[in-house]
């Protein structure tokens, strides 16, 4: 009698342990009894009814999934390496679990679909600058797809783009004709603005008696006292014409 009584309590403890769940802070439970779903546990200290219920956890923090390289061609006929990253989560367990297999390899397979559709749509040069646009109107076409299996996209970055070694340097001689084109239109506009200011400042010193006279004397104050300076003198006409008439006096 101790002996089956000792096997009896020996398998309700089996029991017991065999049917206790723990659920982590950052999962949810899906329960599914006799193959049906029932219900949804939070986390904590769970119990399921062995044989007869099964529980799947599902993490439910934000994660990450690669689109892998491949080559698309621009509407310009250009072919470009693109790869990117998706950040998702899962927002409804139920449909993440019984709607798709494999919710993360169903997600990258659909992101590379809509990378190629986007891009395919667009210029070589619309590719290469507006990234976070084209990585935007990548994530619409996902979440709306996405959406009914229990998935929440929270951004698609695309992160390498590369394009043939040929077209780099055709790319990379534009760019110095660009920088050279820009700094010969830098230096005629100061030029431009420097004989303005030479203008305007003429323009003052004619209606101002002193005004060549003192620009004069700053000039040779700035010389300074070298002996290797030789200063030319440039008198005013009057003075001049008044050297000339006391002469004639003489």
């Amino acid at each position: 009698m101790a002996v089956f009584l000792y096997v009896i309590i020996v398998l309700v403890l089996l029991v017991v342990f065999s049917s206790i769940r723990i659920i982590n802070q950052y999962e949810k439970g899906l329960v599914l009894t006799l193959g049906k779903f029932t219900g949804i546990r939070e986390p904590g200290l769970r119990f399921v009814v062995p044989i007869i219920q099964r529980m799947i956890r599902v993490d439910m923090r934000v994660r990450t999934i690669d689109i892998e390289k491949q080559q698309v061609m621009t509407r310009d006929n250009v072919p470009a390496d693109v790869n990117g990253v998706v950040f998702f989560k899962v927002h409804k367990v139920d449909d993440a679990v019984i709607k798709v297999q494999d919710y993360s390899y169903a997600l990258s397979q659909y992101a590379q679909t809509a990378l190629r559709d986007v891009i395919g749509g667009m210029t070589l040069d619309t590719l290469l600058v507006e990234r976070q646009q084209i990585g935007e109107e990548i994530k619409k076409i996902v979440d709306k797809e996405t959406d009914q299996w229990g998935l929440d996209i929270q951004v698609i970055k695309l992160q390498d783009i590369e394009v043939p070694d040929d077209l780099k340097r055709i790319m990379s001689r534009q760019a110095a004709a660009e920088r050279e084109k820009r700094a010969v239109i830098i230096k005629s506009e100061g030029d431009r603005d420097a004989a303005n200011n030479l203008a305007a400042a003429a323009t003052i010193m004619a209606k101002s008696k002193g005004a060549m006279q003192l620009r004069t004397l700053q000039t040779l104050d700035g010389l300074g006292p070298t002996a290797s300076n030789t200063v030319v003198m440039a008198l005013p006409v009057e003075v001049m014409e008044f050297f000339q008439k006391l002469t004639k006096k003489g």
